[in-house]
């Protein structure tokens, strides 16, 4: 009996160390700062464009950023962290500006095909590094939670320089962190969001990650990681909810989702938009993969960004 005891105890702490193990791993893949990692990864390339007309577009897009001047504006987060991000300022300013929220472990540099888009609009640019990521501080990645109050910041920020409509517009995680900014108490100047290939919520995206990377089941290691991140990064995947946030939204929400979309299923993009308030216009694009959908149809993407734009600042 005795022995069965001291085998029982000795398995329950080994399993403990190997889920510490596994949880401590799983955190340094999911939300450590850093870069050469597995998750959100794109398994086969996609090409930039199956239209020779998008891919002119796209191409003449980065050349074009590459010949701006940008300023460099800062921030002191609430708890303490120097943010930083491009500020492009329209020579035929109209009072309109967008916030460009970058993907999971990406950096500003990656928005830039949507620049001259929107300075052709009128739009000032604002296009910060998220916490934890390119010149931003902070060590750890916030999936969109502690990144929203930031956007509650960069809005204050743009309305200092005299913005009167303003839009978020985020892909990846930075679509999950607009969602997530959309649920908070956001001035009337923010006049409509638009999330590219937004997910459901931290939990939700990490369990679906963990099982399509690693083919290992979400229970225990997401709830381990979870509770290792609480501890590190104090909060919980639980309630890093785009969707819950998105219940709350009042305004104009434009999701856009590839219906080939492997690092974030498509699904969630029709979730977000059963339960987002506010007015909802949902497109999902046949063959793109995950944030491609501009890439793969420009000019309709553009054509339908202008159309929401437009109809949001009009109501």
């Amino acid at each position: 009996m005795k022995k069965f005891i001291k085998l029982t105890i000795g398995f329950v702490v080994l399993a403990v160390i190997l889920l510490a193990v596994a949880g401590d791993y799983f955190y340094g893949e999911a939300v450590k700062r850093g870069t050469e990692v597995e998750l959100h990864r794109e398994e086969v390339a996609i090409p930039v464009s199956s239209n020779e007309v998008n891919g002119q577009i796209i191409e003449g897009a980065s050349d074009w950023y590459d010949q701006q001047t940008f300023a460099t504006v800062t921030i002191d987060s609430y708890d303490d962290l120097l943010l930083e991000a491009d500020f492009l300022k329209n020579e035929e300013s109209s009072g309109k500006a967008v916030i460009l929220a970058h993907g999971f472990r990406s950096q500003r540099e990656d928005m830039k095909n949507f620049i001259q888009f929107y300075y052709e609009q009128g739009f000032d640019i604002l296009i910060p590094d998220s916490r934890g990521h390119g010149e931003s501080q902070g060590d750890y990645i916030g999936f969109g939670w502690h990144d929203r109050l930031d956007f509650q910041d960069w809005i204050q920020k743009l309305m200092e320089e005299g913005s009167s409509d303003i839009f978020l517009h985020g892909i990846s995680m930075g679509a999950a962190t607009v969602l997530m900014a959309s649920g908070e108490e956001l001035p009337p100047q923010v006049k409509g969001i638009i999330a590219d290939s937004g997910y459901t919520s931290a939990d939700d995206i990490l369990s679906y990650q963990l099982q399509h990377l690693y083919n290992l089941p979400s229970f225990p290691i997401i709830q381990v990681t979870s509770g290792i991140t609480k501890i590190r990064s104090g909060f919980t995947f639980g309630e890093a909810s785009a969707i819950e946030q998105a219940a709350k939204n009042s305004r104009p929400l434009f999701i856009v989702h590839g219906e080939a979309d492997e690092l974030v299923p498509t699904s969630m993009a029709y979730e977000i938009a059963e339960a987002a308030g506010g007015e909802v216009t949902l497109w999902t694009l046949p063959g793109a993969g995950h944030v491609k959908s501009y890439t793969v149809a420009t000019a309709e993407y553009q054509d339908r960004l202008k159309e929401f734009i437009d109809k949001s600042i009009e109501n």
